[in-house]
């Protein structure tokens, strides 16, 4: 069987437009992937902001459920009421929180040069630790006069004036500007929360804008199985961060450890982060209850396990059980590369990405169950 020329130059014309939009794609993938990895703290900013948006708008729906106000008058008294909580704990507890929070610090430091001195003194290397002393050290500037010699009055000059006044001004301007980005961090996570949970449907319909029209019904149903499951998953991370709050804290309080409340709030908030912020908080509770001795530490060591069995097998079977099944090892794998690429922003996030990446492996999965039983 001949082949014409004409189809010989068609065939060529077909092998090179594939060619060229398959390296297309491929140059637009590494692209994407590039400014993904210059851009993922903004990006992972930006997520903040519409987990944030997605569950002030569940706690919204739930509202709807005992009334029937409209949507932006129920958003405006979940905000107040949030608002009001958060008001509340900081008048009400606010002193002692930053009491307990100076007291956590020092004891917390104080304690790792006492682990650092036991390490040392059974022989383990710890120079690659260092947590400072505490103890100021007498440098050979402070020796004491030997008697009968007059007292010299060393003036520093004025090199070691200005340097360390340069050191000074060096540090304020690190602090600042640490603080001013902590605080613009908080705003622009909250103004994206505000503005996803006030008009939702926007945000969805120009997300389904943006996938080609043959596509759209099945982006249709892969964003609002997205939307549900991170909404079920954020109320029960709710629920499950405020009970080990509650229970942390009492516990704490009840074994006499200080900053019982602060311990308290660390683990609840810690509780966001599977497996690696329990393993956090319980580090945490147990050095410093070091402080009480040996019983206390015990006592607290067992209060974490009692604490991470609860969570683990009570409130997340039972109140997760319809949000999210993933593997625990996938889970913490996930958590390791995401840490370790991208830092605590790739940590706390690592689930509710998961989460996204399970549904839509889920749907597709299903797809292709479907086409094969039609075939069959």
């Amino acid at each position: 069987m001949t082949v014409s020329a004409d189809d010989r130059v068609a065939a060529r014309n077909d092998m090179a437009w594939a060619i060229s939009v398959g390296g297309i794609g491929v140059v637009a993938f590494v692209a994407l992937l590039l400014l993904t990895w210059y851009f993922a703290a903004t990006l992972f900013l930006i997520f903040a902001g519409m987990l944030l948006g997605v569950a002030l708008n569940a706690m919204t729906k739930l509202l709807g459920h005992v009334t029937g106000l409209p949507h932006s008058l129920r958003l405006t008294i979940v905000c107040l009421v949030l608002a009001g909580l958060l008001s509340g704990v900081v008048f009400l507890g606010g002193t002692t929180i930053a009491q307990q929070a100076t007291v956590l610090s020092n004891t917390i430091k104080s304690q790792l040069v006492n682990v650092k001195a036991f390490l040392e003194k059974n022989g383990i290397d710890t120079s690659y630790l260092d947590f400072g002393n505490p103890a100021a050290t007498p440098s050979a500037s402070s020796t004491p006069a030997t008697p009968g010699t007059p007292a010299t009055h060393n003036l520093p000059s004025a090199g070691t004036i200005a340097s360390s006044g340069g050191a000074i001004v060096s540090q304020t301007l690190k602090l600042l500007l640490g603080t001013v980005s902590a605080v613009g961090n908080f705003f622009i996570v909250l103004f994206l929360g505000l503005a996803f949970a006030a008009q939702p449907g926007v945000y969805r319909t120009g997300l389904l804008f943006m996938a080609p029209a043959r596509h759209r019904a099945r982006a249709t149903i892969i964003i609002d199985r997205i939307g549900d499951t991170l909404e079920r998953w954020l109320i029960a991370q709710i629920i499950t961060m405020f009970a080990v709050f509650v229970v942390t804290w009492i516990g704490l309080e009840i074994i006499g450890i200080q900053s019982s409340f602060i311990l308290g709030i660390q683990a609840g908030l810690l509780a966001f982060i599977p497996t690696v912020g329990a393993l956090l908080g319980g580090l945490i509770v147990v050095l410093a209850s070091l402080a009480s001795g040996w019983v206390a530490a015990a006592s607290a060591f067992a209060l974490f396990l009692g604490v991470h069995a609860m969570e683990s097998y009570i409130l997340t079977p039972i109140i997760q059980r319809q949000a999210l099944d993933i593997p625990p090892a996938t889970l913490f794998g996930f958590q390791i590369l995401l840490g370790v690429v991208f830092g605590i922003w790739g940590l706390a996030l690592a689930l509710p990405l998961m989460a996204i990446a399970k549904v839509m492996i889920d749907h597709f999965k299903a797809d292709d169950s479907a086409a094969e039983a039609m075939a069959a």
